[in-house]
């Protein structure tokens, strides 16, 4: 398979490409600075690099980009700085996936192509009854508000829900729900649910980059775990056990 990988000199998404690579795909990245990627990323023989913003992209080059893909990923977020927060583009994530899902639309590819995006279990998933409880609502309320990369991450659910949809000929989609982002080195049991399983803001669980970068690698990789999870919102879990390893 030939994957295309937004944000692929993140935390998660450069864990993403490599795992993509160690599995025999082939992997083009589009990246502001190749620098950026690891050396064991930049010298894997199936690795194609574009060296650009994808919001700057024409929607003829981002076309041609997608072309021949099997699979887009999106790992694309804001930096975690006032600029990254506050600056723009304020809607990097929402844009990119609309200018995506539109570029491989204008290809008319002859089978679906799987599109792959990392969100967050913030986002509630409506069609699943999810809520949030007077105190949660509070604080959302106020996250809405002040912090216009939460609105970016609802607005890229909404696009691939309303717009794309679950019956799309040409693009199929899964959004892959980590919960309190934490760094470890190796790939560790996780668990996946289809709705949360604890409070967004006030629950304790916690999710590994690696393994929700390893769940994403997997959605596209096995068409057993993509036919379960098309067109829904997992959510990812690292197990009790390796929880309780942190402690």
């Amino acid at each position: 398979m030939k994957i295309l990988v937004l944000g692929a000199t993140g935390a998660t998404g450069r864990l993403l490409t490599e795992q993509l690579l160690e599995r025999g795909h082939t992997v083009r990245v589009i990246v502001r600075s190749a620098d950026r990627l690891p050396e064991k990323v930049k010298q894997a023989d199936k690795l194609e690099v574009i060296q650009a913003a994808v919001l700057d992209l024409t929607d003829e080059e981002l076309a041609r980009h997608a072309a021949d893909c099997d699979a887009v990923a999106s790992c694309l977020g804001h930096n975690l700085s006032f600029k990254g927060i506050y600056g723009k583009p304020r809607k990097l994530v929402a844009d990119a996936v609309r200018r995506t899902c539109e570029a491989v639309r204008a290809n008319e590819p002859e089978k679906p192509v799987k599109f792959v995006l990392m969100n967050t279990v913030a986002v509630l998933d409506r069609d699943q009854n999810e809520t949030h409880s007077f105190k949660e609502k509070l604080v959302f309320t106020l996250i809405r508000l002040l912090l216009p990369p939460h609105r970016d991450n609802e607005a890229a659910l909404a696009y691939l829900k309303t717009e794309i949809g679950s019956e799309n000929p040409v693009i199929e989609w899964s959004a892959v729900r980590p919960d309190g982002l934490i760094d470890k080195d190796e790939v560790s049991e996780y668990e996946v649910y289809p709705t949360l399983q604890q409070s967004a803001v006030f629950g304790d669980k916690k999710t590994s980059r690696i393994n929700t970068a390893h769940f994403m690698a997997e959605l596209i990789s096995n068409p057993d775990t993509w036919a379960k999870w098309k067109g829904r919102m997992p959510v990812v879990y690292n197990t009790f056990l390796d929880k309780a390893s942190d402690a």
